[in-house]
């Protein structure tokens, strides 16, 4: 059992450090929102730090699980970030979807204090965090991720380490453009087979024996078909990591027109007003262009 901190208690930090807890690890959480780290402590054992440099302190491992690449420069390097206080041979594990480019920029500013870093993007959603059995995707040092790896299993069964400092954030692009093409031919398939008349509750049966079966088909197809998303990885955050995505594919020259176009689906919902409806709603894109 060791001293860890987790930085940022959102819907996905909030089990996630939850998670280390319950393990026996002793936690110190920081949220830029006080009420929140006081819930969390309600519900979990731990202490609340006024800063993320206060809950850094003397911690072995320090997780941070923010917004984005400015969010993630504000609890590490910024004023009362946690370089402030960590101390040389600690590990800083990056939950947060970023760019490649600001995990290494962070990289090297843990490193000239003598601090491991691991780009570690999860995937699995809220409903994987809470029931811990996220995945984890990392970029880093081999002996840094050995050492790692056994803490962050309190959330995550599976844990990969990809390549270097970079690679878990690349990785997480992948993951993300997979997504997107899944859910849009999936949006296509159950709106056309509901324009037909079908059974559709009898057409996702059949097909989910099939090739065509995905987890997007599992666990969204019918609720798409209902046109409830009150739940699930917000579009707003969808935009995020596809803007990510359509960024590092300008850089390394990789064609991605699919993704290219269904951020701009995804664009279309926002302005429908599912700014944080589930990214299942693109089928309402469809839906609202047939009138």
């Amino acid at each position: 059992m060791v001293k860890v901190a987790f930085i940022g208690l959102g819907n996905m930090g909030y089990p996630m450090a939850g998670h280390l807890s319950n393990a026996g690890h002793e936690v110190t959480v920081f949220n830029r929102t006080a009420a929140v780290a006081e819930r969390w402590l309600a519900d979990y054992q731990g202490k609340r730090a006024a800063t993320p440099a206060m809950a850094a302190q003397d911690a072995e491992f320090i997780f941070t699980c923010v917004g984005n690449d400015d969010d993630l420069r504000s609890v590490t390097r910024g004023a009362g970030g946690v370089l402030e206080t960590l101390a040389a041979g600690s590990v800083l594990i990056d939950h947060t979807t970023t760019s490649a480019r600001v995990a290494r920029e962070v990289a090297t500013a843990c490193a000239a204090q003598g601090v491991a870093f691991i780009d570690a993007p999860v995937s699995g959603g809220q409903a994987g965090a809470v029931k811990g059995v996220l995945t984890v995707m990392c970029g880093g040092n081999e002996h840094d991720f050995e050492r790692a790896r056994p803490v962050i299993a309190a959330y995550a069964p599976a844990c990969a380490l990809i390549g270097a400092v970079g690679a878990g954030q690349l990785t997480k692009m992948v993951n993300q453009i997979c997504i997107a093409g899944v859910l849009q031919g999936l949006a296509e398939g159950l709106n056309f087979g509901q324009r037909a008349g079908l059974d559709m509750n009898v057409v996702i049966e059949v097909i989910a024996k099939g090739a065509a079966q995905s987890w997007q088909l599992d666990n969204r197809a019918e609720t798409m078909c209902r046109g409830e998303y009150d739940f699930g990885f917000a579009v707003d955050w969808m935009r995020k990591d596809l803007g990510i995505v359509l960024d590092e594919a300008a850089r390394n020259g990789a064609q991605v027109p699919v993704t290219a176009l269904i951020d701009g689906y995804y664009a279309e919902v926002q302005k429908l007003g599912g700014q944080r409806w589930d990214t299942s709603s693109i089928i309402e894109v469809l839906r609202h262009r047939q009138g």
